[in-house]
């Protein structure tokens, strides 16, 4: 059996997914976000992200971690200043956890989970969903794109 976590990090919303299998054939699967609110300082929301991923993983236990590499647009350096910010705690509780973990492109795993690297987040959220067969949309999108991460981190898993 394996079992891979997916993270999509996010300040307001960080989407985690899980995948579970046995390499030929995926048998469970899972999905919800970490949320905090916009009031709240950075170091606490930092703080909580950190903690909740922390404590999820040690009680998972995943064979490996997968979370979106990190990106800035040009047009919006400070979005990718605080995402890097966000990716960090939770790489740092990946460690603490004593896990493995690997950050893969976002284009990448819309390429591998829809066919198209450009995809949106609601074509990414319907081959998700159908990889899956899970009958109902997958919400918030942070969840279906960090499922995404965990199913790209699932079919390359050895």
């Amino acid at each position: 059996m394996v079992k891979v976590v997916g993270i999509d990090p996010g300040l307001a919303g960080t989407g985690i997914g899980v995948i579970e299998g046995n390499t030929q054939k995926i048998l469970g699967y899972s999905f919800g976000s970490i949320a905090t609110k916009a009031k709240d300082p950075i170091n606490f929301r930092l703080n909580t992200i950190y903690s909740k991923v922390l404590n999820f993983l040690c009680e998972q236990k995943p064979d490996h971690v997968v979370i979106e590499d990190i990106y800035s647009l040009e047009k919006y350096p400070g979005s990718g200043i605080m995402l890097g910010k966000v990716s960090g705690v939770i790489l740092v509780a990946t460690y603490k956890a004593g896990l493995s973990v690997e950050e893969i492109p976002v284009r990448e795993v819309k390429k591998i989970i829809s066919g198209n690297g450009s995809a949106d987040k609601y074509q990414v959220e319907r081959s998700v969903r159908n990889l899956l067969k899970h009958k109902k949309p997958i919400r918030p999108f942070h969840a279906s794109d960090a499922l995404g991460l965990a199913l790209t981190g699932y079919y390359r898993y050895k």
